[in-house]
């Protein structure tokens, strides 16, 4: 009850914040007019031509299937702690998934480091860069609500946040001349730039991080990280551009800004294929994993559910977003050794069968899962899941886990449900299961 309130604390906090300052600024600009027009027109136009070309990455899920499979695949999907933004996996968002609307995003930071206008001198402040952005986002995203594809209000008010936080740290020292003064327009001013740039990412970073946090109850240190390792991609591509949109305007004029957003436009472009590419391989093996199910030797949705229940105790335990996805595809894999069988087992419940019959099926599926073309990782991890814990990857020890609770709770060997299906694998922890997943796996379940 007491991480609920919390989680709702920080969501409030947030979107309050973005919301007191979107207030402020639409007053202020309302009260003293719009100052130098031209280029918060300019500047408008970009970010809501940005927000027009966002990638929207519900129309990539709504492909991935047929109409009458979206119904149960969204549902897993929901229920493995994924939302609409980052794009319905158990895992961390993809750097695109992330960063929806880059042209926007860096539009927008390149209004907050505004300085001068083709030499001359500009005077807009914190808070009508702050009504200029929100406003111009607001008409972009426009068709996206008429066509019932509103973005999340997280995204939303984490780009007033950051923006607010950047124009505070430069427009100040810049309409006071005290800029100028102490930096000049040399190497200095480009290296307070990218000073200014990192602090923005790392404010971006800890705000996401604190709001998926709340929204899934996922461990905050984790999070943290992969956010953090996102702004490698496409984060420092936009705050690269974002600056040199500004640089430029400060030499060129507003002629500059259609001529940098090019280089981001080529990005977006790029990364949007490797999302596609990337989705297409998951679908491929997801489809491959039906085959158990297909065949009758599993249960339906069982290695969807061992897939969201692994990346789930994988999360908890702060696993890269690297490894989640070799998790993933080894969990959704983990049974398509059982195609091999000429008897199916009861239910497709391995874990009770001998030793030897479950490594043996378990290495049959490893080389079916390496003439897949899955990375190497993924095919040791399916071999070595019945293996003693001791001898197993680290991987492979999460899927052997969850494989037994989701076999003992979908059987008949535990009609008491979930807390004697745990109480049975406490039990088995002395060779089969390591006991720190096994504790992970019930804090997971604890919190529904």
């Amino acid at each position: 009850m007491r991480g609920a309130v919390l989680r709702a604390t920080v969501v409030g906090g947030v979107r309050g914040a973005a919301v007191a300052l979107v207030l402020a600024g639409l007053g202020h600009t309302l009260w003293n007019g719009l100052v130098e027009p031209g280029t918060a027109l300019a500047f408008g136009a970009l970010i809501a031509c940005g927000e027009l070309a966002r990638r929207d990455t519900r129309d990539v899920r709504d492909a991935r299937g047929a109409p009458g499979a979206r119904d149960a695949r969204d549902a897993w999907e929901v229920r493995a702690g994924g939302d609409a933004d980052g794009g319905g996996y158990p895992r961390a968002a993809a750097p695109d998934d992330r960063q929806p609307a880059p042209l926007a995003s860096a539009g927008a930071l390149a209004y907050a480091l505004l300085g001068p206008d083709a030499a001359a001198p500009t005077h807009h402040g914190v808070l009508q860069i702050v009504t200029v952005v929100v406003a111009a986002a607001l008409a972009g995203i426009v068709p996206h609500i008429a066509r019932g594809r509103a973005p999340a209000a997280d995204h939303l008010a984490r780009r007033v946040l950051t923006v607010a936080f950047a124009a505070a740290c430069f427009q100040p020292l810049y309409n006071s001349g005290r800029l100028e003064r102490g930096i000049g327009q040399g190497p200095y001013l480009v290296l307070y730039l990218l000073l200014l740039l990192g602090l923005t990412a790392l404010c971006d970073a800890v705000l996401a991080a604190a709001l998926a946090g709340a929204r899934t109850g996922w461990p905050y240190g984790p999070l943290l990280r992969d956010e953090l390792r996102a702004q490698l991609g496409i984060g420092s591509a936009i705050c690269a551009t974002g600056v040199v949109m500004a640089l430029g305007v400060a030499v060129a004029g507003l002629w500059a800004l259609p001529v940098f957003c090019v280089p981001l436009l080529l990005t977006q472009l790029s990364f949007h294929r490797i999302a596609a590419i990337r989705t297409t391989y998951r679908q491929t093996i997801t489809s491959l994993a039906r085959a158990t199910e297909i065949a009758g030797y599993t249960r339906p949705g069982h290695s969807r559910r061992v897939a969201a229940l692994s990346c789930a105790v994988g999360r908890e335990l702060g696993l890269s977003e690297r490894e989640l996805t070799v998790l993933e595809y080894a969990a959704l894999m983990h049974d398509i050794g059982q195609l091999s069988l000429v008897d199916p087992v009861r239910a497709g419940a391995t874990a009770g069968l001998p030793p030897a019959e479950a490594r043996r099926i378990a290495e049959l599926g490893g080389e079916v899962a390496r003439q897949t073309g899955v990375p190497a990782e993924v095919a040791v991890i399916v071999e070595r899941q019945a293996d003693p814990y001791r001898e197993q990857p680290a991987l492979a020890r999460i899927v052997r886990a969850v494989n037994a609770y989701e076999d003992l709770l979908g059987g008949t060997r535990h009609p008491g449900g979930p807390l004697a299906a745990l109480e049975q694998l406490r039990l088995g922890t002395g060779r089969d299961y390591q006991p720190e997943v096994v504790e992970c796996l019930a804090r997971v379940l604890a919190r529904g």
